[in-house]
């Protein structure tokens, strides 16, 4: 694996939490007035951060949400993830093969530090990454600016043109490119033709094959 750094995205990347999340999203909007459901708001809101999510649904309805509406959703968020969470099937072997080929790797999510810390700790994850966790919330900017990547990189002594992303979302895989990365797109739960249309170099169904993708470019 010729790579300075692999870059890997949280939600729906090592974890099964959009599904969830995106589900408690939905059901706490649609108790705001803006009725939307679990498969609408993953459509919608995939690889999204939350703030952001809120600064949206403020302007649709014309008016402010409470100002702990965000965590509350993460406080139910958190709840669901205790029974719910579970590792994207195949990410051990994944990062077993990245670590073997000694080549360094980290987390870059718009999720806030502690959604990573309880997601991870939770899938048993967390030590894989320990100390190489990086949030859009270090960096003032969500994706799909680039700003997080590029941090990603400065923070790992990396060059942006020999980083891989690992991505599930059209809006992450885009701060990607932009940042100069290659980007490798997980398409399970996501848009595969968006994915395509943002600039992946790949897109894969099944995270093994990401063993492979990684060794070949």
């Amino acid at each position: 694996m010729d790579w300075d750094l692999i870059i890997f995205d949280c939600d729906g990347v090592l974890v099964n939490s959009e599904p969830i999340g995106n589900r408690l999203i939905a059901e706490a909007l649609t108790d705001a007035g803006l009725p939307m459901s679990s498969d609408g708001a993953l459509y919608e809101f995939l690889g999204g951060k939350l703030t952001l999510i809120k600064l949206g649904a403020e302007e649709k309805l014309g008016r402010k949400l409470p100002d702990d509406w965000v965590d509350k959703i993460y406080e139910k968020q958190f709840a669901a993830f205790q029974t719910e969470l579970e590792k994207i099937p195949g990410i051990d072997g994944v990062l077993d093969a990245i670590e073997a080929a000694e080549v360094p790797m980290c987390v870059g999510s718009n999720g806030p530090p502690n959604k990573m810390e309880v997601s991870l700790g939770i899938t048993g994850l967390y030590p894989r990454f320990d100390g190489r966790i990086y949030s859009a919330d270090h960096v003032g900017v969500a994706k799909p600016a680039p700003d997080l990547y590029l941090h990603c990189a400065k923070m790992m002594g990396a060059e942006p043109s020999r980083c891989a992303v690992i991505e599930d979302s059209p809006r992450g895989a885009t701060a990607g490119v932009a940042a100069g990365m290659t980007v490798f797109g997980f398409g399970a739960d996501s848009d595969v033709d968006k994915l395509r249309a943002v600039g992946c170099a790949e897109v894969f169904m099944e995270m093994p094959e990401l063993v492979g993708l990684l060794k070949r470019s």
